[in-house]
């Protein structure tokens, strides 16, 4: 039977290392897509978009992402993934600009989770430790409230802890690392998440990516694996 393969990822992203050109707001868009057809039939659709910005007294972030998949199990296409992630957080710089005051909210949809839906606020201490032309270095740690409810419609809420690291390395002018950390922990669930990129430009504007996220939920149904992974190879449109 035929079978065929079809592979799109773009993805914007802009340096952010001292030695570029500092912009006061940068928007990056990744979108992929993955289809299969003859003996297995699948579709995956995944975006994100993901913007910064830069001021005297603000540093922010915001990121939203969307995940969509069907498959066809015993000849019916079922969809086998679902999920809506939002997030933003605002730096506020102290006198020293490498010290910040942050406040964080995020907001997850997981059709396929323990979860109806898992929501965050959180505020506290945020640092630039270092920030060269090859890599930087961020890190924040605060108390928070996490909201979520349960397929039953059963509210969920407690005090947390969520501390978050970013790691990017530039290593050559042609590729780049990233590594993304974040953990929420509290006393009914400590929910994880970790991303690992690395990107290589191929001609121009356009790079070839590499990514790898895990999402970990300590408390979950017991139908439910505590750990969820994305693996994706995409290509890398950088628009500005």
């Amino acid at each position: 039977m035929n079978k065929s393969l079809i592979f799109i990822g773009l993805c914007a992203a802009g340096n952010v290392f001292a030695a570029d050109e500092v912009k006061p707001f940068t928007i990056d868009g990744e979108f992929g897509y993955i289809a299969t057809t003859g003996n297995t039939e699948t579709t995956s659709i995944k975006g994100k978009l993901s913007a910064h910005q830069e001021l005297t007294q603000w540093s922010n972030d915001f990121t939203i992402e969307a995940l969509f998949k069907k498959d066809e199990i015993s000849g019916v296409e079922q969809t086998t993934a679902q999920k809506y992630f939002v997030s933003g957080q605002g730096n506020y710089k102290l006198e020293n600009p490498d010290h910040r005051i942050f406040g964080f909210a995020s907001y997850e949809d997981d059709k396929f989770s323990s979860f109806n839906y898992q929501a965050t606020l959180a505020a506290g201490w945020s640092q630039k430790l270092w920030e060269d032309d090859k890599s930087q270095f961020n890190y924040s740690i605060g108390p928070g409230y996490s909201f979520s409810e349960t397929p039953d419609g059963e509210d969920q809420s407690s005090l947390i802890v969520r501390a978050a690291l970013d790691y990017q390395w530039k290593i050559s002018d042609t590729a780049n690392f990233k590594q993304l950390l974040s953990t929420e922990v509290g006393s009914d669930n400590t929910k994880s998440k970790s991303e690992t990129s690395v990107s290589a430009q191929i001609s121009g504007g356009v790079s070839l990516k590499v990514s790898l996220i895990l999402d970990h939920n300590s408390d979950v149904a017991d139908d439910i694996d505590n750990l969820d992974t994305q693996t994706a190879v995409t290509l890398v449109y950088s628009f500005f």
